[in-house]
């Protein structure tokens, strides 16, 4: 099990989160859940419907975003026959606590286990996939690992095998922590996922570079994984660079999952 806490110092949690709090109303027929994790502290997720039988999407988001955010970018998953759900993290939106790596790892579970209950009483529910775009990757790698009987499959987005890659790239290292070992924890656990994963990074992204997202795509354990890179993309406009490209790849990968 991999052991986030390793590097829950106070001086990486503010290099490395940066929470921002906002709450604004959801458009309908958007709806938001507070998910209880733990005493006085919810998560916030909001739900973003369109077909009964459209897959649904459990999204991880990146640093700096707020599920507010996905108000404009949930349409062009709904209209690429996708419904979406996006979770918030600890001190994010409007989310309590404060942000911490083992907290979030603890807290992708809650999610999880809630959104399922959730989506399961729906009518007409056809499975759920997990995804998740730069730290949101941590979220959804930990799920897919625990959770590979459930899921449909696995989407990273400019993401990397453990957070410890960061560190290292933003040179944050500290004497003390032992980093080596929660970076093989994590190698570790993804060499074991076996779900069906299809990992998107941009050609040109400098924030996580493109080795770790190929490093990432050679050392999962799935058997059946695909990788799409989406050219002069960053790190921040891999979506809408590379648009017709970033949806025609999902969309083309879920429909040979369900095919099986």
């Amino acid at each position: 099990m991999t052991d986030y806490s390793l590097i829950d110092r106070p001086f990486l949690l503010k290099s490395l989160f940066f929470p921002r709090q906002e709450h604004i109303d959801p458009p309908p027929p958007a709806y938001d859940r507070f998910i209880p994790v733990e005493d006085n502290v919810s998560i916030g997720c909001r739900f973003y419907p369109k077909e009964e039988d459209y897959p649904w999407i459990l999204y991880f988001h990146g640093n700096g975003e707020v599920v507010s955010d996905y108000d404009e970018i949930a349409p062009l998953y709904n209209q690429h026959n996708m419904n979406l759900v996006v979770a918030d993290y600890r001190g994010y939106g409007a989310s309590g606590g404060e942000p911490a790596f083992a907290n979030l790892i603890k807290d992708a579970h809650r999610v999880y286990e809630d959104v399922r209950g959730e989506l399961k009483e729906k009518e007409g529910f056809s499975g759920l996939w997990i995804m998740g775009r730069s730290l949101g990757s941590i979220s959804a790698l930990e799920l897919a690992y625990h959770y590979g009987n459930e899921i449909e499959g696995l989407i990273i987005e400019s993401g990397f095998i453990s957070a410890v890659r960061l560190i290292k790239h933003f040179n944050l290292l500290s004497p003390g922590i032992d980093l080596d070992k929660l970076d093989r924890q994590c190698l570790d656990m993804v060499k074991e996922i076996e779900v069906p994963a299809l990992i998107i990074h941009g050609q040109q992204d400098r924030i996580v570079p493109l080795e770790e997202g190929k490093d990432l795509y050679k050392n999962l354990g799935s058997s059946l994984k695909e990788m799409e890179i989406i050219p002069y993309a960053d790190h921040n406009n891999i979506m809408f660079l590379g648009l017709d490209q970033y949806f025609m790849v999902i969309n083309k990968f879920m429909a040979k999952i369900s095919r099986r």
